[in-house]
């Protein structure tokens, strides 16, 4: 059965992070499937979806809609609209939020529960709203996608979701991408982040609270300071909004080198995670951990934590450490000074990450729309009608 599904990749940033990088790989591989799709994009997305789904049909929102604040008032009085207009059999919006009113099911991505796990790790109005959105969405939407099995347990947990309607739909990672660098490609990287010559440990993510990178900066200088070749470290990703950071970095010894190259394009990622001699992830807690994922295509040593969904992804292939300083420090300094482990990790996590494939990820979408195809929108079915 052939299913039309509208995508709402309003949502998408700029700079490629969160939700971006999810639709990117995933409705390339979706275009791939008995689908039809149609894709709505802020205006300057509108050429590189079509070009990356040349299957799916594109439209754009209004430019008035580029704004947060803004587009979720399209959301709500454009999105069913244009659901109508194209005749969709089921909305699919990806990043929480929902259109209350559309007149199709809808089905909603929820990426993870920190919301409610650890609202501190965000801004306490972005903690209201996800918060209230969730619990919408757990309540109206058709049926919720989530991308761990952690995560699942987290919304039935925390936000009161049916676990029936539930839907886990596991990352995959583009090896196309994401491969063991060449000693080329890592030579142009550490030049580019002026490391000629030079070891690195890696962090890449948004500076955000939640990625614990204070903890990770400070772990970090204990473990290498009487080292006599320091290796550099290197925080690469999006700039977010944890103010320690800079504190952190502030009170690292003049011998050590952090090296803060911001957003990285995707061409560059492979050298930074399969150069570094050890890629470390210390995180709170991950909805899925895709970072984590990259790196193990790449063939990098990874450390990381058992929070939420990082096991489901790493498994036996990569170093576990706590959340504290004591213990992200003893990881790293066990892994640095251990090549022979590094070396079987990086090949048990080339093998692992070689399980987690987009196309994977697609099929699972592809059932949770047709699953709810036809049921009609919410209002109908809590009066159990269709």
């Amino acid at each position: 059965m052939t299913v039309r599904v509208l995508v709402d990749a309003t949502a998408v940033p700029v700079d490629r992070g969160g939700v971006g990088r999810y639709l990117d790989a995933l409705l390339p591989e979706l275009g791939t499937l008995d689908v039809d799709l149609v894709l709505v994009t802020q205006q300057h997305d509108r050429e590189s979806f079509a070009a990356a789904v040349p299957q799916a049909r594109v439209v754009c929102a209004p430019g008035w809609a580029s704004r947060p604040a803004v587009r979720l008032v399209w959301e709500q009085l454009g999105m069913p609209l244009l659901a109508r207009r194209v005749r969709a059999d089921v909305v699919h919006s990806p990043h929480y939020t929902m259109p209350l009113v559309a007149t199709v099911p809808v089905v909603v991505t929820l990426h993870d529960a920190t919301f409610f796990s650890d609202p501190g790790l965000h801004s306490p109005v972005k903690a209201r709203f996800f918060r209230v959105a969730t619990r919408v969405a757990g309540r109206l939407a058709a049926r919720i996608v989530v991308p761990s099995e952690a995560t699942r347990a987290e919304v039935v947990r925390l936000a009161g979701v049916d676990a029936n309607k539930t839907a886990v739909a596991l990352h995959g990672v583009d090896t196309t991408v994401f491969h063991a660098p060449s000693a080329e490609v890592v030579a142009r990287v550490a030049a580019r982040l002026g490391l000629v010559g030079r070891r690195w440990v890696a962090f890449l993510g948004t500076i955000e609270p939640r990625k614990n990178v204070p903890a990770l900066v400070g772990s970090w200088a204990r473990a290498v300071a009487d080292d006599p070749d320091p290796p550099a470290l290197v925080l690469a990703g999006g700039a977010g909004w944890d103010t320690g950071v800079d504190d952190a970095v502030a009170a690292v010894p003049d011998r050590l080198t952090v090296v803060r190259p911001g957003y990285l394009p995707l061409s560059d990622l492979p050298g930074l995670l399969g150069g570094a001699e050890v890629v470390a992830y210390p995180s709170l807690g991950e909805g899925f951990g895709l970072p984590v994922l990259e790196a193990m295509a790449c063939g990098a040593a990874v450390l990381t934590t058992r929070r939420l969904a990082l096991p489901e992804v790493g498994g036996d292939a990569v170093a576990y450490c706590d959340v504290d300083q004591d213990s992200i420090a003893g990881g790293l300094t066990r892994l640095l000074g251990d090549r022979a482990e590094r070396e079987r990790l990086a090949e048990a996590a080339e093998s692992r990450a070689a399980e987690f494939t987009w196309a994977r990820a697609a099929d699972s979408h592809l059932s949770a729309y047709r699953a709810v195809a036809g049921r009609g929108p919410w209002w109908r079915r809590a009066r159990g009608k269709r």
